[in-house]
């Protein structure tokens, strides 16, 4: 890195970025004090997109805030409704067939290869790279045409059901998943030549964006981010769910904190979704997808219920607060979006606004999750 600018106060400016703004991927507004070209002090400014989700879950019973899930995070909506059903079903005692938890395992990994590839794309269109957008939505459209065959949806899925799921997956759709892997992996040779290790990226990305494991822990960020800081933790690891004990895949974590260090760990990621996936589908045992006794209604006992998910940007948190009632006296969702960008303010002081773009590019915002 060059050495650090010394700004001049009294030689500042306004320059809003956004609420429209194509880097921002969302409606986000970034007020930033500008010293020339350089970033003097940044305030992020949120909620154009706020929908009250928190709230419509107290005037809903448990099923019809189901497609409110998905709504959150768009292009990772599968991990979020996993969450939401795994909070009821440990509140109510529901048990879940294993084949059904194996088929939510690998459909979710599905999404998040799906998710990361978006990011992708469109990450390195932001630093003057158009050409991988379309190699990555070609690998993403692969994706899609699977899971809308056996949920009917191409992005917001409503699939999970409470102990189980809305329909099961045929020979066609593992056969499929299987061609999948094998033409996912080929793609990832091909992206890390041409991608990874191009020598402008590079130059774009390392020593961008340094975030350290302090910083990390002091915003509560999680996922990519944390792990590009050095920070060993993964929900599906540290803190395992469903049948992810019975997968053997590893954790990307890198120590550098910049915004190349975030790119490789979601790049390394689809690899590991991409292991997962295929032990999924080699373990898929015979069975139902639904337990043959489920309550007509859910009712909660009383009390305070907490789980967590590892979705596509972190750790995605659901806080139910029951009364007994047939909905939530109170829902909190714990966004990873939301502590991640919070990064950004303090991070991006001195640099110049073009690096900024590549920073804020690296965090991979999903706004309507963070607005929710």
């Amino acid at each position: 890195m060059s050495e650090p600018i010394v700004l001049q106060p009294d030689e500042t400016f306004i320059l809003n970025v956004g609420p429209q703004h194509p880097a921002t991927h969302g409606v986000l507004r970034v007020k930033m004090t500008m010293d020339g070209e350089y970033i003097y002090n940044a305030e992020t400014v949120i909620g154009y997109i706020h929908r009250m989700h928190e709230k419509m879950a107290e005037n809903r019973t448990y099923p019809q805030y189901l497609p409110n899930l998905s709504r959150l995070d768009y292009l990772s909506a599968m991990a979020y409704c996993h969450g939401y059903v795994l909070a009821v079903e440990k509140a109510a005692a529901v048990e879940v067939p294993e084949r059904a938890e194996y088929i939510r395992a690998i459909t979710v990994e599905m999404n998040r290869i799906s998710s990361h590839l978006v990011w992708f794309g469109a990450f390195v269109m932001d630093l003057g790279g158009f050409s991988p957008l379309m190699y990555a939505f070609d690998d993403r459209e692969q994706i899609l045409d699977l899971l809308e065959a056996v949920t009917g949806s191409r992005l917001t899925y409503c699939y999970f059901r409470f102990g189980g799921l809305y329909n099961d997956v045929d020979d066609d759709f593992i056969e499929g998943t299987r061609r999948f892997v094998k033409r996912m992996r080929k793609s990832l040779k091909m992206y890390h030549k041409l991608v990874t290790t191009n020598v402008i990226l590079m130059k774009r990305l390392m020593g961008i964006g340094p975030v350290s494991a302090e910083m990390c822990q002091r915003y509560g960020a999680t996922g990519p981010v944390a792990r590009g800081s050095g920070i060993n933790y993964d929900v599906r690891r540290n803190e395992p769910y469903s049948v992810y004990p019975e997968f053997d895949f590893d954790i990307p974590v890198y120590n550098e904190g910049d915004s190349y260090a975030r790119y490789k760990v979601r790049m390394e990621e689809m690899e590991q979704s991409l292991r997962i996936i295929e032990q999924g589908l080699d373990k898929l045992p015979d069975g139902p997808i639904n337990p043959e006794k489920k309550p007509k209604t859910i009712k909660l006992p009383p009390g305070d219920y907490y789980t967590a998910v590892e979705a596509g940007r972190g750790s995605f948190g659901i806080r139910i607060v029951s009364n007994g009632d047939k909905s939530p006296y109170r829902l909190k969702l714990r966004s990873p979006t939301y502590s991640n960008m919070h990064l950004f303010d303090e991070a991006c002081r001195g640099m110049l606004i073009a690096d900024a773009l590549a920073f804020m590019g690296s965090l991979d915002l999903v706004i309507p999750e963070m607005d929710r």
